[in-house]
């Protein structure tokens, strides 16, 4: 339940919702005060034009990449790899069933490729708060069957980053202490926040980061890859305000 809340409270804050709620305002509001009502109308659409364009979302996104991508060359020295869901594609007709979903495959494909350069365990985290099959065996089903990587640790409760973190510390072994954090790019600052405050030490391993293209005209245009992008960027902004009140 306290996930249900959590994340209806988000949809309220970030786009589209928040913008439809503020384009509402703006109709209700119109006949008893005309121009407030145009106001809000215009400034909902203004906004959604405005953060539907990936020159933008991108950029936005962008803010929170703080850290390059890692060198698998020259890995750093650590003692585990932890790869972090991002939600399930349930029953997938063309799998026979739940698996995990691309987000997720993402950062399993690059936390494959990490393990092929250092050869250390391998902990997946995620859960089920949606229903289904818990990420974490998606994961782990990925990892071996696609990837031929085996994976020690398997993390199935966690419904939060905050969860990913504290779960992992349970999960995981005393002597492991220093972990690459395999995620989104844009992820990063907030995971590093709640696994540092786990106790781990963090070597930050980012994928899919949200500038690694070239841009092109169409980038300027309103699309859902830039609401998408932007959705992201909001969420990541008011989870790390949320994380470091709640720490």
């Amino acid at each position: 339940m306290s996930w249900f809340i959590t994340v209806f409270i988000s949809a309220l804050l970030l786009p589209p919702l928040s913008l439809i709620l503020l384009g509402g305002i703006g109709l209700y509001l119109l006949p008893r005060r005309p121009r407030a009502g145009k106001q809000a109308i215009t400034l909902a659409l203004v906004l959604l034009c405005i953060l539907s364009m990936p020159i933008i979302s991108d950029r936005l996104l962008a803010q929170f990449e703080h850290y390059p991508a890692i060198n698998l060359a020259h890995p750093p020295a650590a003692d585990a790899i932890i790869i972090l869901g991002a939600g399930s594609y349930f029953d997938a007709p063309e799998y026979g069933g739940d698996t995990v979903s691309r987000y997720t495959l993402e950062r399993v494909r690059y936390g494959a490729r990490l393990y092929r350069a250092t050869h250390l365990p391998v902990a997946v985290s995620g859960g089920n708060p949606a229903g289904g099959s818990p990420e974490a065996y998606l994961m782990r089903n990925a990892l071996a069957e696609d990837f031929a990587v085996p994976t020690r640790w398997t993390e199935t409760h966690s419904d939060t980053t905050w969860d990913n973190a504290r779960n992992s510390r349970a999960l995981l072994p005393p002597n492991i202490r220093t972990v690459y954090l395999v995620t989104h790019a844009w992820h990063l600052p907030r995971a590093i926040y709640a696994f540092k405050h786990a106790g781990f030490k963090v070597i930050p391993v980012g994928t899919a980061y949200s500038l690694a293209r070239h841009v092109s005209p169409l980038d300027f245009i309103p699309q859902p890859r830039g609401l998408t992008n932007s959705y992201f960027a909001v969420h990541e902004a008011i989870g790390l305000i949320w994380y470091h009140l709640k720490g």
